[in-house]
């Protein structure tokens, strides 16, 4: 656990590091890309959390505009602290299957507005089992697959079936559908074009409910990389978009948003004029994909690769490190960061302003 908790008002040159900042300029700036891209729209966002394992940043765009209301988890135990940090509607985007998670599921569904995904009809029966003995309503989505590769009805026909059994069945009210879907295309018609495309997958699942007779209220699709197309597409309601808020270097193509989550380090050795030693490593980094962090603010100074413990940064002519000097870390993709660390530190305009823990962190269950 993080003991260390600097004051506000504390410079960022005086922090002891290493230390995980959320930059909440960059955090307003982002969410509130989001809530103007909103405004005045039928689809709204439905903020992912494991990308920020915090009911407060949760709050925060819910507060700036522009979204549900509520927010999607990965799993059960991200969902109990959304519920339990304030936010009173949450979809678990993924399958619950086990009895004593549904239970616990069926346990946030007096507290707030609850719904989770399937995509298999025994999983749909004890859904509605448990939820009927605890005496409370659970949402139900069916999820849609979109190629890839993981769960999901795989037709519209499929999509129907688990559609007419939810009404079917006590406990449960069937909601819509949702899917999931990624791209790392650049350019944005072309990122356009491509979340069309897995998004009508959805929709034409959702068409084939509706024409059944089944009101089909949410079809949540979408993801960061389509949050702006997604709601030009006429039928989605909602979109499940996370790595927006704290962004990444994975997608800086997406000027728009700001990296707002940063690992501050300080210069440990400099044992030659080209290489340098700082006190973070991989035990508080992440290095997805084999994509190391960048350093802001210092093209002369790349992260060669992560030990443990410490960074081996590269220096090239012309730039210089010495003992102490401080650099702040930009990271390629921030899910797994955020999960590494025990409180985010609030900082504007070169000082602290406040200290947040992060309550999701390691909640996988």
């Amino acid at each position: 656990m993080d003991t260390y908790r600097p004051l506000p008002g504390t410079p960022i040159e005086e922090l002891d590091t290493p230390c995980l900042l959320v930059d909440l300029d960059a955090v307003e700036n982002n969410y509130r890309v989001v809530a103007e891209t909103y405004r005045g729209t039928v689809c709204k966002m439905r903020q992912h959390t494991k990308n920020i394992k915090s009911p407060r940043l949760a709050r925060m765009q819910i507060d700036a505009g522009g979204t549900v209301g509520g927010v999607c988890t990965a799993k059960v135990s991200e969902a109990e602290v959304m519920v339990e940090g304030g936010v009173a509607d949450v979809l678990v985007a993924n399958q619950v299957v086990r009895r004593d998670k549904i239970a616990r599921l069926c346990a946030l569904g007096r507290r707030a507005d609850v719904k989770v995904c399937v995509d298999n009809a025994d999983n749909l029966r004890d859904l509605s089992e448990t939820a009927a003995a605890h005496g409370v309503s659970i949402g139900v989505l069916v999820e849609i697959h979109t190629g890839m590769g993981r769960a999901g009805a795989r037709s519209p026909e499929q999509a129907v079936a688990l559609a007419k059994l939810a009404q079917r069945l006590p406990g449960i009210e069937f909601k819509g559908v949702m899917s999931h879907q990624s791209s790392e295309e650049k350019d944005r018609e072309a990122r356009a074009i491509i979340a069309r495309e897995y998004i009508q997958i959805c929709l034409d699942a959702a068409a084939a409910v509706a024409a059944a007779g089944i009101p089909v209220e949410i079809v949540s699709s979408g993801e960061t990389f389509s949050y702006d197309a997604a709601a030009r597409i006429p039928g989605v309601t909602e979109v499940e978009g996370g790595t927006y808020a704290l962004m990444g270097a994975r997608y800086s193509f997406m000027e728009e948003f700001q990296i707002a989550n940063k690992v501050l380090c300080t210069v440990i050795s400099t044992p030659s004029p080209c290489a340098a030693l700082a006190d973070v490593g991989a035990r508080a980094m992440t290095v997805p994909a084999g994509a190391p962090p960048t350093v802001e603010g210092r093209p002369g100074v790349t992260v060669e690769r992560l030990l443990d413990e410490h960074t081996v940064l590269r220096v090239d002519d012309g730039d210089s490190l010495s003992i102490g000097d401080k650099l702040t870390l930009l990271p390629y993709y921030q899910d797994m960061l955020v999960n590494r660390w025990d409180q985010f530190i609030a900082v504007s305009g070169g000082v602290v302003r406040e200290v947040w823990d992060i309550p999701g962190r390691g909640c996988a269950q």
